[in-house]
């Protein structure tokens, strides 16, 4: 008997929900972004569930957006990932714990002990999120006038990772015997001492914790401009991607798996997980009732700023009900601008009508029933435009519990995901290789019978 491809769910959950309305939405819970109890709820649903991750978007400022935009805004006030993901941890078992943190203002040492700590507390279900800020007004909360340059700050990436990495390769597996009948606690002889220098970092190390239960905690990673897929293809194990259809998907996908060919990387030991956002009805036309609902309490505000965010240019000058104009290039992320801009042109929108799909979710989107929505889940998966999914949910808690309780039992029929957990940590859970300390390769002796 084949083996199907299995599919992987992420559920992305800071904020709960990326849509503006969500708080908004009847019998939601206004304060679920920042609110312990309704996420502890939220993160043991989604284990019975039997999701790969819970996973955290970060932001090191305020989102930088009119205050007219702002004051309708549940992303406001949210946890810092690694306390709230440490507080998860005590509370959940098996599901995967991914915080984003930031290679453009964070430092090399206080990161990684952050996740090492995670994935230790956790038993194995850390996970490290890369990414390059872009937003601006990051820069002046850590002591900057302006922002590090679009392909400058995945230059630091990339140095950033090395010496993560690096860190976390301190100790040897084995470097803490422990013996208390001769008083050795840990061997000298298996702590390596990193002694980096480069362009931007000088970190002597070592790390002053045990080596990772997972070696490394996950590496992962969103973003598609070149210099971010290039990073992705040489450093990460999952890909949070952003594919507004299924040809899009495949192009990344056949673009990307490309990449670690040329690299000598295996195909599987990379999952590219789109990210999707999913509405549940018990029919198609209940669940379109419930997106048309969702998307007319985005307040024109919101829209408009939103819109802003993602062109990293005021939209509030342009004419609403005109086409959109031409758009000079800024430090922004590039890759959310070029596919606003896309979005714009192939479904020939109006500004407004830009504004308001940006303001309640203009990505990928799976709207209908459970079986509708599995069959757009499976034809992605076996036809390599994706892996699997990095879900949001448009409103909490019912479509969360929407979707674990009608979506995942029609994926796991058609035996494209799992009934249970056949392993402990996210690695296992991804079908993802532990890596080898890179200064305390294992022993290759032949083992004889």
């Amino acid at each position: 008997m084949t083996t199907r491809k299995q599919l992987h769910l992420g559920a992305f959950m800071r904020p709960v929900s990326l849509h503006t309305g969500a708080w908004r939405y009847p019998g939601a819970w206004p304060d679920a972004n920042f609110n312990l109890g309704h996420i502890v709820r939220l993160a043991q649903k989604l284990e019975e569930g039997r999701f790969d991750a819970f996973f955290m978007a970060d932001h090191l400022a305020v989102l930088n957006m009119p205050v007219e935009a702002l004051k309708r805004s549940h992303t406001v006030t949210s946890f810092e990932p690694f306390t709230l993901l440490s507080a998860l941890a005590m509370v959940t078992t098996r599901i995967g714990l991914v915080a984003t943190a930031s290679t453009t203002f964070e430092e090399p040492y206080h990161l990684a002990r952050r996740f090492a700590s995670l994935d230790h507390i956790s038993n194995g279900r850390a996970g490290w999120n890369i990414v390059t800020t872009s937003n601006p007004d990051a820069a002046l909360n850590f002591g900057l006038d302006d922002h590090m340059e679009h392909d400058e700050r995945y230059v630091r990436a990339r140095e950033f990772y090395d010496v993560v990495t690096g860190l976390w390769d301190s100790f040897a597996d084995d470097a803490f015997p422990r013996d208390a009948s001769s008083g050795l606690y840990f061997d000298p002889s298996r702590l390596h001492m990193l002694d980096h220098k480069g362009p931007y970092f000088s970190v002597r190390g070592p790390l002053n914790i045990a080596r990772p239960v997972q070696g490394w905690p996950v590496i992962v990673q969103a973003g598609a401009s070149e210099p971010g897929r290039q990073l992705a293809a040489e450093t990460a194990e999952a890909i949070f991607a952003a594919a507004p259809d299924l040809a899009t998907g495949r192009a990344f996908y056949a673009d990307v798996k490309g990449r670690l060919d040329r690299l000598g990387r295996p195909r599987e030991h990379l999952k590219i997980l789109p990210g999707a956002f999913v509405v549940v009805g018990d029919s198609v036309e209940e669940a379109r009732a419930k997106r048309a609902r969702l998307d007319s309490l985005v307040h024109y505000d919101s829209a408009i700023a939103s819109l802003s965010i993602a062109l990293g240019h005021d939209a509030s000058r342009f004419d609403p009900d005109g086409p959109l104009p031409e758009v000079p290039e800024t430090n922004a992320s590039r890759s959310a601008r070029e596919r606003v801009i896309e979005m714009a042109r192939r479904e020939n929108l109006t500004v407004r009508q830009l504004a308001q799909r940006l303001g309640g979710y203009s990505g990928l989107a799976f709207v209908g029933t459970a079986q509708t929505i599995a069959d757009e889940m499976e034809e992605w998966l076996e036809t390599e435009g994706s892996d699997g999914f990095n879900i949001t949910f448009p409103f909490l808690p019912a479509g969360l519990d929407d979707f674990v309780d009608k979506v995942v039992p029609e994926l796991q029929r058609r035996g494209i995901f799992r009934r249970e957990y056949e392993g402990t940590t996210l690695r296992e859970h991804l079908g993802l290789p532990r890596p080898e300390n890179r200064f305390f390769p294992a022993a290759r002796e032949a083992v004889h019978g």
